[in-house]
């Protein structure tokens, strides 16, 4: 691999997650999938009740992760022979409102999230680290209680290009693109403490026009399965990720469009308070990668009602 090819590779690096059901989110490569890695989206943000909204008020959610990387994997899910490590954290905050107004037999609400990250890149090319503010996602969201058991959800992430971006970087902040992600979930709380939730996400993402290269459109998936024990969950929880449709930029007709897939599982649990709210606690580990970063990826969400 030559060191155009390389260069690459680590510029495309950062972001293809961070933060919540949220977005955050950088060169085309021969060896990774969309700008950054792919999905603006942070992948696995969301588990346990993501379908099942809260009753009329106003919200705060905090997502705190981190990820970690050693290797990339090239599109036979092969190791790439180059130096490559690399960590983000990021905080992520959303303010979520939801009305008691109705659209469709919905109850209607509305999101905006703020994340502040911190990323490193330790490479055979050299080391970078940046923190700051990430891109900034906001939208509208309708959710319906068909009975006690029975949740759905349907949402549009709109994720605007405002973190710190250079396209001669090997680490960025931002996307430096906009993304709009239709979002359904719905979530099934058993009489016998059961719980199974899916958050099914599909990326639309416009021209980079600092690199002249438009990301491929993304299908995603979040899933969480749980027991309830009296104020705490048990379960288990990941994702799934896989680009449909090729990127458009240089290198990536030359490596069948750059598409990329990882799926990821691990251990959860939560715990309710009494006054309303709760914390999960939950780890992911990746597998079967194509054209990504592959590692692990640690996650703690807070909801406090106000």
């Amino acid at each position: 691999m030559n060191r155009i090819k390389i260069s690459g590779v680590l510029r495309k690096i950062f972001l293809c997650f961070i933060a919540s059901a949220i977005s955050i989110g950088s060169l085309c490569s021969a060896v990774l999938a969309t700008e950054g890695g792919g999905c603006a989206y942070p992948n696995g943000a969301e588990g346990s009740l993501a379908a099942a909204l809260p009753p009329p008020g106003l919200y705060y959610i905090n997502y705190l992760v981190h990820y970690a990387s050693d290797r990339l994997d090239n599109k036979n899910g092969d190791k790439v022979p180059i130096d490559f490590h690399a960590r983000v954290s990021a905080n992520a905050s959303r303010i979520l409102y939801m009305s008691d107004k109705e659209i469709l037999g919905g109850q209607l609400g509305a999101y905006g999230i703020v994340t502040l990250m911190n990323a490193s890149a330790n490479t055979s090319m050299g080391s970078k680290t940046k923190s700051g503010l990430g891109d900034l996602t906001v939208g509208p969201v309708l959710a319906w209680h068909f009975n006690k058991n029975l949740h759905a959800a349907t949402a549009l992430d709109i994720t605007a290009p405002v973190g710190e971006y250079n396209k001669n970087d090997i680490i960025n902040l931002g996307r430096n693109y906009w993304t709009f992600e239709p979002i359904v979930g719905v979530t099934y709380l058993g009489d016998n403490g059961i719980e199974l939730t899916t958050k099914f996400m599909y990326d639309f993402n416009t021209k980079n026009n600092a690199t002249d290269y438009t990301s491929g459109q993304e299908f995603h998936i979040d899933y969480a399965t749980g027991y309830q024990v009296g104020s705490w969950k048990f379960g288990a929880e990941g994702y799934f990720y896989k680009q449909v449709t090729n990127d458009h930029g240089a290198g990536a007709a030359a490596n069948d469009g750059n598409k990329g897939q990882v799926f990821a599982a691990g251990p959860a649990v939560k715990y309710d308070f009494k006054t309303g709210g709760f914390l999960e606690l939950k780890y992911a580990k990746e597998m079967f990668v194509e054209n990504r970063p592959e590692g692990d990826k640690f996650l703690c969400k807070l909801v406090i009602p106000f």
